[in-house]
């Protein structure tokens, strides 16, 4: 284990800067998500008041009596919606199941839960989801203008916003884990990229190429953004999605809780992922196509 060595990029250069700054801060992101594909974003414009509050209402749910969020609950794993409990999700199939407990909410469901004890019973996480996709399609165009394409490609192929809003609760440890039991098992996102926000208890770990484990330590004023699988495979492995976890604490931290907020983006799920021809100058693809949509069922059909 060793400290982190992820990039630290301010955003603004790309979205208010001149040519070169632009350029260069598009550089510094091809080279995080070809590197070690993680990245921390500093002066994104996503108010930090506005994280706040989401994490004050996420707070709120998870405080909850289990019999009220369990009326929430997931009603199948293709939903990829609603309450999840303890131990349910098992991200590392080999291991037991992760000590973590969440709330997943995408654009479609805001009515369902309109009038339920959640946190879109107001305007709070529809704004938070909205901003969080303006800051994703700037961090799209980007990746686009990296890899030699049209500005919109990728955030035309997110057009229709099957994006997944999570709130994560790691509660205190209660009892000694099973061996090989963690908050959140190793393992890589499913979708293209993801929006990380962390409350002020860390415990993300990343891994790097060499297989190097390295901490993903809290920030303030930043949100980390990393690639996941689809980006990957359309890419042609030229960006990265590493695997990553959330380890128990070995001291006072394992009694506190730790909160997050994970923004998944996923492509629209009749995109077909297949090598862009950017991508494949010096090696043929290594992935066959794949619609997004069937990935992202079969993914999280092993996941639960």
């Amino acid at each position: 284990m060793t400290n982190s060595k992820i990039p630290v990029i301010d955003f603004s250069l790309f979205t208010n800067g001149n040519l070169a700054e632009k350029q260069a801060v598009i550089k510094e992101i091809y080279q995080a998500c070809h590197q070690i594909g993680f990245m921390y974003l500093q002066n994104h414009f996503i108010p930090e008041d506005l994280i706040a509050q989401v994490f004050t209402k996420s707070k709120n749910f998870f405080d909850l009596p289990l019999e009220a969020k369990q009326k929430l609950a997931w009603s199948n794993e293709i939903s990829n919606q609603g309450y999840v409990g303890m131990e349910r999700e098992r991200l590392n199939p080999e291991q037991p199941g992760d000590l973590k407990e969440a709330f997943n909410i995408g654009r479609q469901e805001e009515k369902r839960y309109s009038s339920a004890p959640v946190p879109s019973s107001q305007s709070l996480l529809p704004s938070f989801y909205n901003t969080c996709t303006q800051l994703a399609n700037k961090v799209l165009q980007a990746f686009a203008i990296a890899l030699e394409l049209p500005e919109d490609f990728f955030a035309t192929n997110h057009s229709e916003k099957h994006h997944t809003l999570r709130l994560l609760h790691y509660p205190p440890l209660q009892q000694a884990a099973l061996p090989g039991q963690v908050r959140a098992g190793e393992h890589s996102d499913y979708g293209s990229i993801t929006l990380l926000f962390q409350d002020n208890n860390g415990g993300l770990e990343i891994q790097t190429p060499s297989g190097e484990w390295v901490m993903a330590p809290v920030i303030p004023g930043t949100v980390i953004v990393n690639t996941g699988d689809l980006m990957q495979r359309w890419t042609n492995n030229v960006f990265c999605s590493a695997k990553h976890r959330v380890m128990i604490p070995g001291d006072d931290e394992a009694n506190e809780s730790r909160y997050s907020i994970a923004f998944f983006c996923h492509p629209n799920n009749d995109t077909e992922i297949s090598c862009l021809k950017s991508c494949h100058r010096e090696h043929s693809p290594s992935y066959p196509p794949i619609l997004a949509g069937e990935y992202l069922v079969s993914r999280l059909q092993a996941t639960y």
